[in-house]
């Protein structure tokens, strides 16, 4: 089989990386890559842009490539599984129309009250009727959430009310373009956030293994919000008992409501939970993708052959499958730029890869490029390092002797990734 990846991130890089490994593979395209991608066995970099759906549908077709497997969310949302699709090509991922669920935050908050869904309750405003009225009368702190994809970073918790009306005014004019135009203004829910992701077919599903990664900056769970600096698989708090009902109130019900909205869904879907202090599932956000950082840790654990596992879904077969998990636990820590998730560096080469690739686990690169006899910085968040553990804790040291081992001017990571995961062990 001839398979192609479609993005350039660590997602990307761990997808390419595990597909590779699959006997029934001959060879793995990725679009665009990274310097990781382009180091692996069996892989190769094609220099198309992910949201260039034209090229990467002719390339398809060129290469009689067997089957397409989606990374980043900007292609979904476009419409690359129809474009597909059309030209009875595989690809794995949801519709156009499914993919609204990450798509547009305000599409979702009416999915969710619509078929009763926990979800944190909230207001969609444009700049035409954006009401500051409304905004003073809610109970601080506030989360003011761009409708639109914005990499991650479209999500902004205010503490007062004066900064959440001047947040708003800032999305409504512009600060993420269009992403902005209009605005989700959300009450701020306690608890621990859950990544929970399952592979669906209608509504057929298998949960994949569960996880748990860190969105603030800094240690402690502080500083700005950013795509993830780090997570671990297995979640030690969603327990057998919580499991069922994370799959009972909110995949479930996902899947019947999409299906009989006319919009039924194949490909993995990530639900970003908040579990509440009673045990309830609220909905923060639907990705319609793997999560990154979540996915390398992910397949670091999953023993199952991927390919079989995304034909079956494309198949309508997913319910005569079992997935194969390793008991170990894994661990991944980003080490990112200086500066992000703001304006951050590009161009520092990178030194000790060489060193890290003779140590236990592995090194996923994200925003990476090769420059000359050196592999430089290339994006915010470049690499990922992931361990393996019998627990969190020696995940934890695993990866982070991987990421000791590697350095760039300004290099940036937090040093308690699992860290909740390890006070419960």
């Amino acid at each position: 089989m001839k398979i192609l990846i479609v993005g350039g991130g660590g997602r990307e890089h761990a997808l390419a990386w595990r597909c590779a490994q699959s006997v029934r593979v001959q060879h793995v395209f990725v679009a665009p890559g990274n310097a990781g991608t382009a180091l692996e066995s069996k892989v190769s970099n094609i220099d198309i842009a992910a949201d260039d759906i034209d090229a990467l549908l002719r390339f398809a077709i060129g290469e009689d490539v067997d089957l397409t497997i989606i990374g980043p969310e900007g292609p979904l949302v476009a419409g690359i599984v129809d474009r597909f699709g059309a030209a009875d090509r595989r690809c794995f991922g949801p519709s156009a129309k499914a993919a609204r669920l990450e798509g547009s935050k305000a599409f979702t908050k009416d999915f969710l009250r619509r078929h009763r869904i926990p979800t944190a309750g909230s207001a969609t405003f444009g700049a035409a009727d954006f009401d500051e009225a409304y905004v003073r009368a809610q109970r601080l702190p506030l989360v003011v959430k761009a409708d639109g994809l914005a990499a991650g970073k479209g999500v902004v918790i205010c503490e007062t009310h004066e900064s959440a009306i001047a947040t708003s005014r800032e999305m409504l004019g512009g600060s993420f373009g269009a992403a902005g135009s209009t605005i989700v203004i959300e009450e701020f829910l306690q608890g621990e956030e859950v990544s929970f992701i399952v592979v669906a077919q209608d509504q057929q599903v298998i949960a994949l293994a569960t996880s748990q990664d860190h969105k603030r900056r800094d240690d402690g769970d502080r500083g700005p919000n950013t795509g993830g600096m780090g997570a671990y698989s297995p979640a030690p708090i969603v327990t057998a008992q919580l499991h069922r009902r994370i799959m009972r109130e909110v995949i479930e019900p996902t899947l019947k409501g999409l299906a009989s909205d006319g919009n039924p869904y194949v490909g993995f879907l990530y639900a970003g939970l908040m579990i509440a202090a009673d045990g309830t599932p609220n909905v923060l956000e639907f990705n319609c993708r793997l999560g990154d950082p979540e996915t390398q840790p992910i397949l670091m654990r999953l023993q199952s052959d991927l390919i079989d596992l995304c034909e079956a879904a494309l198949d309508g077969a997913l319910e005569r499958l079992e997935v194969r998990w390793d008991s170990r636990a894994a661990l991944g820590v980003v080490m990112a730029a200086g500066g992000y998730p703001d304006a951050y560096r590009k161009g520092d080469p990178i030194s000790g890869l060489d060193a890290a690739a003779s140590l236990p686990g592995k090194v996923f690169h994200a925003g990476t490029r090769a420059e000359g006899a050196y592999i430089v910085t290339a994006g915010g968040r470049v690499l990922c390092a992931v361990g393996l553990g019998d627990s969190v804790g020696a995940a934890q040291r695993q990866a982070y002797s991987l990421v000791h081992a590697i350095h760039w001017n300004l290099v940036q990571y937090r040093l308690d990734i699992g860290y909740r995961a390890m006070t419960r062990e």
